[in-house]
């Protein structure tokens, strides 16, 4: 997996930023490992198809979810390691930085 760029998490952020995107997000992550098809995700979150397709749409370019076609039906799923990647960029100098600077300042 390579590693994640502050522009890269920057634009999952912005995706995420968005009370529909997070509310189709928590409810992926319920339903994970199987995923939802659009007519389920639509049923849970009582979004509009064409708002919905255009959410999803903004959730996997930033690849934080996954589509996999199954006959006609379009399964959605959490791509965890997009998630796991975006946690470990966030935290990755965690609790490093601060001491010297502290230090300094006294």
């Amino acid at each position: 997996m390579s590693k994640l760029t502050d522009q890269n998490a920057a634009k999952t952020f912005a995706a995420l930023g968005n009370s529909t995107r997070l509310m189709v997000l928590r409810q992926l992550v319920q339903a994970a490992p199987e995923g939802l098809t659009v007519g389920d995700i639509q049923r849970l979150t009582d979004v509009p198809a064409s708002t919905l397709a255009h959410h999803l749409a903004s959730l996997v370019s930033v690849g934080i979810v996954d589509q996999e076609k199954q006959g006609r039906e379009m399964i959605n799923r959490v791509n965890f390691a997009t998630i796991e990647q975006l946690s470990g960029h966030l935290l990755e100098n965690c609790c490093a930085g601060l001491a010297s600077t502290r230090e300094d300042a006294a």
